[in-house]
């Protein structure tokens, strides 16, 4: 690089200097399932995760991410599409239960689909949930050269059913995967993917199940298959201090997944990809307190539109590129984590995104004013900026001021000259919804 173009581009930023380096990045999307807000190291948690914190070490923590939805399915659906659950053909809302005939349909654009057309390779080794009742459902059909994964909200962590059910497929046949722990699986098989061609800049989605219950055995008495807490005895062993039976069986599945995704790092490293890959660790949605998820300070949680619901721990490094160490508190959700893919790797974004690009945030420290939408089947909720309107199902309506009041404890509803400005914002948003 001459000396006129090496001072170009450091005029340009370093947004632009990232999204304009001569090799495509690759990336590492980790999504864990159903992890609170304080069930990481960094975000206060008793649970020790020292390789996720090392992202956040190494790059950057949001203390305001927010999932696309308060469950599964449409949460899945945000991150991989970039647009709003509610626009989702067949209105997926709420986690899809087997034989569910709903699921994504050729014509949701996906990040994987984009990449690839630009010549990334791509694979989901994990949990998919976005429909398994017909064929056009499944991940190879949008935009994942390869599918190692299970189809459906949970499974056994040791036997890789659904409560004795298929569910397990390699690409689009069924498969299953040698005896052993299922976080440990997934991670042995993202590693193998990663070393089969460095050359090729790569997409590897690696949603874990953890630490979402297994779907147990069927009860043949009861008709139904037991939600159950799984983790090798060595890691419950770990945190037999911990007196609540849950929490210590969660804490183990956290500790669990967080030493796999450190053998990850590792083999980045080793492999030489570190410094040319975007790793993004993030949860699906918030912790689901009846099974052993903390989402503290946080009011709500999983399948609620209160901070504890839809808030959750992010963090994400690229050696090099993003300066370490820095808290971000621009809000922020998995839908722009698409557009800035695409703006990454210097490929066009498609149009119809919810998404915003998040490089300015990420490389410049740069702040905008962020705005949100959440739908479930009975609520739904805006942010604009620190602002966040909740209009329940029942009618009942909460006003709050995130700045001052992220515990969400003192309803505003009162305050005219504020909710008459975010209401207004909050219709608008919503009259480009589907009915």
């Amino acid at each position: 690089m001459n000396r006129r173009n090496f001072l170009t581009s450091l005029a340009a930023g370093p947004a632009a200097r990232a999204a304009a380096a001569p090799s495509r990045p690759n990336f590492l999307l980790i999504f864990s399932d159903d992890q609170g807000y304080h069930d990481v190291g960094c975000y206060g948690s008793e649970i020790p995760t020292p390789n996720i914190d090392s992202i956040a070490r190494n790059g950057v923590k949001f203390e305001q991410f927010y999932s696309a939805a308060p469950v599964c399915t449409p949460s899945r659906y945000g991150l991989l599409t970039g647009r709003y659950p509610a626009r989702s053909r067949d209105r997926m809302l709420n986690a899809l239960m087997p034989p569910s005939p709903k699921g994504i349909h050729p014509g949701e654009t996906t990040v994987a689909e984009v990449l690839k057309e630009r010549g990334y390779r791509t694979a989901l080794i994990g949990k998919w949930h976005l429909g398994s009742a017909r064929p056009e459902f499944l991940p190879n059909r949008h935009g994942f050269d390869y599918y190692d994964g299970f189809l459906h909200g949970c499974i056994d962590y040791f036997d890789f059913t659904y409560g004795g059910m298929a569910s397990w497929y390699r690409n689009e046949k069924p498969f299953t995967p040698p005896k052993g722990y299922t976080t440990n699986y997934l991670t042995d098989q993202a590693i193998a993917w990663l070393r089969q061609d460095r050359r090729t800049p790569f997409f590897l989605y690696l949603p874990y199940n953890a630490p979402h219950y297994g779907k147990g055995a069927y009860d043949k008495k009861t008709g139904k298959a037991s939600n159950v807490l799984q983790a090798p005895d060595e890691y419950i062993r770990r945190f037999a201090h911990i007196q609540d039976e849950k929490r210590r069986v969660y804490a183990a599945m956290v500790a669990a997944m967080d030493d796999n995704i450190g053998r990850l790092l590792q083999s980045l490293r080793e492999l030489q990809l570190e410094e040319n890959t975007l790793v993004v660790f993030v949860s699906d949605n918030g912790g689901a307190t009846g099974f052993g998820g903390v989402n503290t300070p946080l009011r709500g949680h999983k399948s609620e539109l209160f901070e504890g619901g839809i808030r959750v721990p992010a963090v994400m490094q690229w050696k090099g590129r993003i300066a370490p160490g820095r808290t971000i508190r621009q809000p922020a959700g998995s839908v722009d984590l698409f557009p800035t893919f695409c703006n990454l790797a210097g490929i066009p974004k498609p149009a119809n995104l919810d998404g915003r690009e998040l490089s300015p945030v990420l490389f410049e420290n740069r702040a905008f004013e962020r705005d949100l939408f959440w739908r479930t089947e009975r609520d739904e909720a805006y942010l604009l900026g620190n602002w966040k309107y909740i209009r329940a199902g029942d009618g009942q309506e909460y006003l709050f001021d995130l700045a001052r009041d992220s515990r969400e404890t003192n309803n505003l509803i009162g305050d005219a000259a504020a909710l008459g400005r975010i209401r207004a914002a909050y219709e608008k948003v919503r009259a480009g919804m589907p009915a």
